[in-house]
């Protein structure tokens, strides 16, 4: 098989239901998301498997699902296949942001990317994730897009600082302050 088609060449490209420009609004979301998919598998690169099991197989699924979030955006017209982003992903994200939070420190002061290289890693993630989420925001206003991927991408950002603050505290490598902040968080 052939790795290249040609079919590009003009500046368009193939999704599911048609053609489109390269440079549609559509591509720029799903190619998003493909960018953060690479980061997400760089920050595994970093991870020693004996420390971080259960984190490894929850960005292992992250990356799945990141393929699952740009086939629905590649999707042109939904009544050609059901989506496959859903509610019940978001609500495991929920689950996991929550487990991971209860073991890190109380945060007071907003927190800079930094710490160990797998967490400064997790924080690119979610700085190309919340992109990710404003080319779909963008894509949602000039045409129909399944809304969980949006909301996915939201919460999956969250998770991502969560986590990068807990690969922190498992290393015991503290988190890195804004120092001109106030304390400006309070855990209830």
């Amino acid at each position: 098989m052939r790795i290249y088609t040609r079919t590009g060449d003009a500046g368009q490209t193939g999704v599911i239901g048609g053609r489109v420009d390269k440079d549609d609004v559509r591509v720029e979301a799903y190619g998003t998301v493909d960018e953060l998919n690479c980061f997400v598998g760089q920050a595994m690169a970093l991870l020693d498997g004996e420390r971080f099991p259960d984190l490894l197989a929850d960005l292992l699924e992250v990356q799945n699902e990141l393929f699952d979030c740009g086939s629905d955006l590649a999707l042109l017209k939904q009544e050609l296949r059901p989506y496959k982003v859903t509610s019940d992903m978001v609500d495991r994200l929920e689950t996991w942001i929550d487990k991971y939070d209860g073991e890190t420190p109380d945060i007071k002061r907003f927190i800079l990317p930094g710490g160990t290289h797998a967490s400064s890693v997790l924080h690119v993630c979610r700085t190309v994730c919340r992109r990710a989420e404003r080319r779909v925001v963008t894509l949602g206003r000039e045409q129909p897009i399944n809304e969980q991927v949006r909301r996915y991408l939201n919460r999956l950002s969250d998770f991502f600082f969560t986590a990068a603050r807990a690969v922190n505290s498992r290393s015991s490598v503290p988190d890195v302050e804004y120092v001109r902040s106030a304390e400006v968080f309070r855990r209830k």
